[in-house]
Formats: structure tokens, C-alpha cells, sequence
């Protein structure tokens, strides 16, 4: 059964809107960089309220001039707003003209696992973190469930594991510990 939320922001209707609004958690992943998950994946529900919609098609239109100046309103959407009022253009852009202006057709029109990974490597701005911890919550939370989805699953806690505002607190401690782990043997991560 498809989750009714996401437990990333901490505000439940945030958290609602990006298991309901495929748009929603893409935008969250563009923006889920050099900022906290909560700080990140808010980013969505915040845009809507600042536009009025979450429409690909609409903010793809938009002058960029105006996109970076909705980014960077009081508080800004992200750390680095311009950059990323730019990246949430260009995905928006792909959205629109790539998959009908619905972006949940990323996954839905997509033949299996694999596929579904490729064409989310072909979203700008996507790396391969970015892919696989949205491949994790579309197919441990949201009901995704392709063939060939568990070839392509992380094996490594993703925040595709995160059920609860509790496991998104250890995913958040371990994912530190790690990152220190690393930094202190000279080591980087490599998904």
C-alpha cells in the first residue's frame, strides 16, 4: 500500500504533498544538496505556496529572472537559491516537454527497473544518490513495483527506509557517522 506521506520535512501536510505530487518529490530531490533533508524536501510545499501551483509546464515557462527571485524570497527556498531555481527550471522543463507535463509518467511509462533508473539518471541535476534514494521511496514507499525493480534497489540505508520522524533521526545520525567515518579514513562515498 502506497504511503499517504513522506516522513522528510517534519510538516505534515509537506510531507503529504510530496507522496501525493509526483512533481513534489522530484523538486525535493533537486533541492536535497548541501542542505538538510527537512530544509530540502520543504522546498516543494514552499514553491506551491509561493506560486500558487506546482504545474511543470507553468514554472518551465517562467522567466528565469522571476523563478530566481521566487527562489530567493524570504526565507530562501535553499542555500544556493539561483542555482537551484535554475536546476527546478531545467527539471520542470524536461517534465513538461519529455512526459506530458506529468511527471509521474517517469514511472509509470517505464518498462522495468532498469528503464526507470535510466530515465531518472537523464533528469538534470540527478546523480546517482539522488537516483537511488528516489528509486528506494517509489518502490518502498510509494508503491512502485516494476520488473526488475530489486536489481536496481540501494542496498545501503537510503532515505527510501525512512517510515517515521524517528527514522528519519538515525538515518540523519548514521548518515553523519559515515560521512566522519569517510573524512577521517580519506575515503569518499561512492554509491
Amino acid at each position: 500500500v502506497p504511503a499517504d506521506r513522506l516522513h522528510l520535512t517534519g510538516v505534515d501536510a509537506a510531507d503529504r504533498l510530496l507522496a501525493e505530487e509526483p512533481l513534489a518529490l522530484l523538486i525535493g530531490f533537486a533541492l536535497d544538496q548541501q542542505v538538510p533533508v527537512q530544509k530540502a524536501f520543504s522546498g516543494p510545499f514552499e514553491l506551491r505556496a509561493r506560486l500558487g501551483h506546482l504545474d511543470a509546464a507553468t514554472i518551465a515557462a517562467m522567466d528565469p529572472a522571476e523563478l530566481d527571485r521566487v527562489f530567493r524570497e524570504r526565507p530562501a527556498l535553499h542555500r544556493f537559491p539561483g542555482a537551484m531555481a535554475s536546476r527546478v527550471g531545467e527539471l520542470c522543463r524536461v517534465v513538461a516537454e519529455r512526459y506530458g507535463n506529468d511527471a509521474a509518467r517517469i514511472w509509470r511509462d517505464a518498462t522495468d527497473g532498469p528503464d526507470l533508473r535510466a530515465r531518472l539518471n537523464a533528469l538534470p541535476g540527478f546523480g546517482d544518490m539522488m537516483v537511488q534514494g528516489t528509486l528506494a521511496i517509489l518502490g518502498r514507499r510509494l508503491g512502485v513495483d516494476l520488473d526488475g525493480m530489486a536489481d536496481v534497489m540501494p542496498s545501503y540505508p537510503t532515505l527510501g527506509d525512512v517510515d517515521s520522524a524517528e527514522a528519519l533521526a538515525r538515518y540523519q545520525a548514521g548518515k553523519r557517522a559515515y560521512k566522519a567515518q569517510l573524512r577521517a579514513t580519506g575515503q569518499t562515498f561512492r554509491p
